[in-house]
């Protein structure tokens, strides 16, 4: 018999990671930002989450699924944990590994794949595009995550008691 409190971890398993990506997808395709390359590196655990918990509403067993849900949880946080990274960078409390990226899509002639490299926006990743209250996107992903994860570990736990 599933427990309340692990059919509810499963869920944040699967919305959490799902809710973050929509965000940053919508950011990204919706409100014209421009994701660095450490922004990419926080997407790529969550899509991982996504599939995980999924897979938790499918495989059959008890003890198959509590073990999905947990490496869901473990992605979200290592999300959260590049999440810390990116944002210490952005503050400026550390030199992160890349200075700045660009994506170029762009094919036919070299004079329209240089016109292409020049027209890129140069996209910092310690300059943050957007912030609230003084917390860039990543700094977001890092709470939401890292919280996420822990809320799910709680739920997993023989501690947490609903209904």
């Amino acid at each position: 018999m599933n427990k309340p409190s692990f059919v509810l971890a499963r869920w944040i398993a699967l919305l959490l990671p799902a809710g973050l990506l929509a965000g940053a997808w919508g950011s990204q395709l919706f409100g014209g930002l421009v994701p660095c390359e450490m922004c990419h590196w926080q997407r790529w655990p969550h899509y991982a989450a996504v599939v995980i918990a999924l897979l938790a509403f499918i495989v059959p067993g008890l003890p198959n699924r509590r073990a999905l849900v947990w490496l869901a949880a473990m992605a979200i946080a290592i999300s959260g944990a590049i999440g810390i990274y990116h944002a210490g960078t952005e503050y400026h409390l550390w030199s992160g590994l890349t200075a700045c990226t660009s994506e170029i899509r762009s094919s036919g002639s070299a004079d329209d794949m240089l016109k292409a490299i020049m027209a890129a926006p140069i996209v910092r990743c310690d300059q943050p595009q957007w912030t609230l209250f003084g917390i860039s996107l990543a700094g977001f992903n890092a709470i939401f995550s890292l919280g996420g994860a822990l809320v799910i570990a709680w739920l997993m736990s023989n501690r947490a008691r609903l209904a």
